[in-house]
């Protein structure tokens, strides 16, 4: 069961960069969507054009964006725009992008369907670009943008040229808003690598090497030759080493260093990691050195925590240690806090999105708080939490026993067969503590249907469904409990057989604390289905747990003997 949330940036551009008053009438609506977080608000004077960055779960940003386009399509009037950037509507561009949980493909589905509902419920004509497109001409903004806003009338009349949706005469209140450009795109990353020399001549050489363009092809191959051209006149270029890369070299004065200031358009076809080992390669060749890397803007978590995994892995280290640690390894690797600290708290979009939520946590508790906590008199956090959190227990005792034994002299040769264990435990203890707050929540929710009002028969039936709905919840929830708990004893067992002896009763707790999550929590399936008023669906849970409960004492028994045989 993958608990990762789901994120998706927005970044719409808006034909305003002046008037703040109906710049922030326009964040204003996307502020007031539950779960939204307002990332950067960026007006230019001479564009006469708003950039703006939120995310939030994939339908939140969705409502976000509908209402934002609503909001600049009654502010902005299209016939008395001007600015230097090109445009064609009142909200330019709505691209979507792909933060955690969500692949490229369900963001361009989530994207069409936004378009489709601009155009039938806001009248306002959408193309749909980049990973959104219908037609392979279309990924290419400049394509869907052509002629920009003057061109409105052409567009909407020449076949091949009219919208995805919307396609109608063009009439007064399109005059006012133009077209939309809805799209789907990769996340970008902005990012500049140091370099241990102040010549701009040096860093263009090296951004030439790696970036996707290249460098032109000169005759001779010498840096002074006439540059060749193809038979049509164009010039022919050398390739880089890295695709869906933009750079250039610069020298910055603040630092007193040139750069390679590089956009990675594609973090999929490109992580940052492999930029930054090939940008050193091809400085080295060069004899400069990449002192470091800084980040412009937010990244996705995974960049980093993937550049991690992957220097880790150059070390044949586990790559199954806590998130955390991932994190440091990746900031130290790449030299992120070369220029100044590092905070991923302040750069991971992820973690921001974390510290908006003020909500407070079971697992963001001391051991010593968590205990007093569940030692007082409110029934939350109660069994299924303390359940969850035996088998996260469990999970954290055999990914240990596997990192240790990933580092044990002597089994240098056998590292990725115990990393590949760690990671699996990492990620079933980082479900199970999902779980710990995911119970208590299930415990409240039940509690809040109990308060519903029970004046009228209405009332009554509404509260009744509210009441079943939720004891349904507050009986799932346990039996995930219990699934992701049988995970545990594959791992324990694992270690037992193959991991350090020295470590044996470390794996042996394990399987201990597996078993009594499946069977707590099995108690917590059986006390709520107890409650429900289809008799169908409460046997089949209770079914579901009587037969974790079997296997989980059987495995349990079998890891103990082994255990016990081998002390």
């Amino acid at each position: 069961m993958n608990k990762m949330q789901q994120l998706v940036e927005c970044v719409p551009n808006f034909s305003e960069g002046r008037n703040m008053d109906v710049i922030n009438q326009i964040t204003g609506v996307i502020t007031q969507v539950e779960g939204v977080k307002l990332l950067d608000v960026d007006p230019g004077e001479a564009t006469n054009r708003t950039v703006v960055t939120f995310v939030g779960p994939p339908q939140a940003v969705v409502e976000a964006a509908y209402l934002a386009v609503k909001k600049a399509g009654e502010l902005i009037d299209m016939r008395q725009h001007h600015g230097a950037h090109p445009r064609m509507g009142a909200t330019d561009v709505l691209p979507l992008i792909p933060v955690a949980g969500i692949t490229l493909d369900e963001c361009a589905q989530l994207a069409r369907d936004l378009a489709k509902r601009i155009a039938s419920e806001l009248l306002i004509p959408c193309y749909c670009y980049e990973a959104a497109a219908f037609t392979p001409e279309r990924r290419n903004l400049a394509v869907c943008r052509r002629g920009e806003y003057e061109a409105l009338h052409e567009k909407l009349t020449t076949p091949g040229r009219q919208p995805d949706f919307g396609t109608r005469a063009v009439d007064e209140h399109m005059e006012r808003t133009g077209c939309t450009a809805v799209g789907a795109r990769n996340f970008l990353i902005a990012t500049n690598f140091n370099l241990n020399t102040t010549s701009t001549r040096r860093a263009n050489a090296i951004a030439f090497d790696v970036r996707e363009k290249g460098r032109p092809v000169r005759e001779g191959n010498s840096l002074t030759g006439k540059v060749v051209k193809d038979d049509q006149g164009h010039t022919v270029m050398q390739p880089g080493t890295l695709k869906a890369t933009k750079a250039i070299g610069w020298y910055i004065d603040e630092y007193k260093i040139a750069q390679v200031s590089m956009n990675i358009t594609d973090i999929d076809t490109t992580p940052l990691h492999v930029a930054f080992d090939e940008v050193c390669r091809c400085a080295q060749n060069r004899g400069v050195r990449v002192t470091g890397t800084e980040i412009v803007g937010l990244i996705p978590k995974r960049a980093l925590v993937d550049a991690g995994r992957y220097f880790l892995e150059k070390q044949h280290r586990s790559t199954g240690i806590p998130e955390e640690d991932l994190v440091f390894i990746a900031i130290k690797s790449m030299g992120l806090d070369d220029l100044k600290p590092f905070n991923p708290r302040e750069k991971v979009i992820e973690y921001m999105i974390e510290d908006e939520d003020k909500s407070p946590k079971l697992v963001d508790l001391t051991v010593k708080d968590f205990a007093l906590e569940t030692s007082r008199e409110s029934p939350a956090p109660g069994g299924g939490s303390i359940a969850a959190y035996m088998g996260a227990l469990g999970a954290a005792l055999g990914a240990m026993v596997a990192n240790l034994s990933s580092h044990k002299r002597g089994w240098d040769d056998r590292w990725k067969e115990f990393s590949d264990w760690a990671d699996k435990g990492q990620a079933i203890a980082a479900n199970l503590l999902h779980l710990v707050d995911e119970d208590t929540l299930s415990f409240n929710k039940l509690m809040d249907a109990f308060g519903l009002p029970k004046a009228t028969e209405a009332d009554k039936q509404a509260r009744t469904q509210a009441i079943q709905a939720a004891t349904l919840y507050a009986a799932q929830v346990p039996l995930h409990t219990m699934q992701e708990a049988m995970r545990v004893f594959e791992v324990c067992k694992a270690m037992v057989e193959t991991g350090m002896q020295s470590s044996l009763s470390d794996a042996g707790v394990g399987a201990l604390a597996a078993r009594a999550a499946v069977i707590g929590a099995g108690l917590n399936v059986k006390i709520n289905a107890a409650s429900l008023n289809d008799r169908a669906v409460a046997q089949d849970l209770i079914a579901q747990a009587e037969a974790l409960i079997a296997q989980a004492n059987d495995a349990e028994q079998e890891i103990l003997s082994l255990v016990n045989s081998k002390l």
